[in-house]
């Protein structure tokens, strides 16, 4: 597999050094259609499995740290 060059941008760290990091890689613009993720998933599991991970932060009763509230929505 052939790599494609990164765009990269020079940064500042916490210390002060000079770092490259890799910088943004997106097409512009806004998405005119969903993601097609149903496609990619082959198997029923593999479903339930991705949508149990991508949407757990909507419907997950378990919390951590800052994310919990005392009273849920």
């Amino acid at each position: 597999m052939a790599q494609e060059k990164e765009k990269q941008e020079e940064r500042v760290d916490f210390e002060g050094k000079k770092v490259k990091v890799v910088g943004a890689d997106y097409d512009p613009g806004t998405p005119v259609e969903p993601h097609p993720w149903r496609d990619k998933l082959k198997t029923r599991e593999e479903k339930l499995k991705y949508l149990e991970t991508a949407e757990r932060y909507w419907f997950s009763k378990e919390w951590f740290g800052s994310e919990k509230r005392k009273n849920p929505a």
